[in-house]
């Protein structure tokens, strides 16, 4: 994620927008005892709903690239008494946690802001125990984004930016060695900018 956009995210901490295109935490089945992971945790909401559903003997990982929600994220813990969490600051590329950590791993409309989204579905498959899965809500392009729009304030923070054609997204999760690999919720085009976006669950499994 490029600094411009972090900085625009860490902003984005202390204001009331919406920074999420999906359900991906709603329809990932998080069971008690497990360990899970969210990329690009933002504000820490959904931490600590899974920390609630996977119970005292499980544990969630919130992972973000910016200062600012990792702080609120820390703050919502301390002040709710959930213990069974942790916020690690970290581009999602290279995430700082061994390999075969978890059972889950979910994101909400944060890959599309990455420009090596193959690195971040390798880093999503690096994480996974065997037989562990992924439940990502993400955007794609209908067409290629035009280069006008990579930093663009507005487009940024409507998470559509970056986004890649569903062919090249579809392409990018089978070739990091996921199997098993389901769309569970796929809207229909809708315009941004110059060209027109959807939104889509997806799930896959290691």
């Amino acid at each position: 994620m490029d600094d411009a956009i972090k900085i625009r995210y860490s902003k984005l901490a202390d204001e009331t927008c919406c920074l999420s295109c999906g359900g991906a935490r709603e329809r990932s089945g998080a069971q008690p005892g497990e360990v899970c992971v969210d990329l690009g945790s933002g504000r820490g909401n959904d931490v600590l709903r899974l920390a609630m559903e996977v119970g005292d003997g499980g544990y969630v990982y919130g992972i973000d690239a910016t200062p600012g929600m990792i702080s609120k994220g820390k703050m919502a813990a301390s002040k709710l008494g959930v213990e069974n969490v942790e916020f690690i600051l970290s581009g999602l590329e290279e995430i700082p946690l061994e390999s075969g950590t978890a059972d889950l791993v979910i994101s909400n409309c944060v890959i599309n802001h990455i420009s090596n989204k193959s690195a971040v579905w390798n880093e999503i498959y690096r994480l996974l125990k065997s037989g562990g899965r992924f439940v990502v809500s993400d955007i794609y392009s209908v067409e290629p984004v035009p280069g006008e729009y990579s930093t663009d304030p507005s487009a940024v923070a409507e998470c559509w930016a970056g986004a890649v054609t569903r062919e090249e997204y579809l392409r990018m999760v089978q070739n990091s060695g996921f199997v098993n690999i389901e769309i569970l919720e796929e809207s229909r085009p809708y315009s941004k900018g110059k060209i027109e976006v959807c939104s889509l669950t997806i799930r896959g499994y290691r």
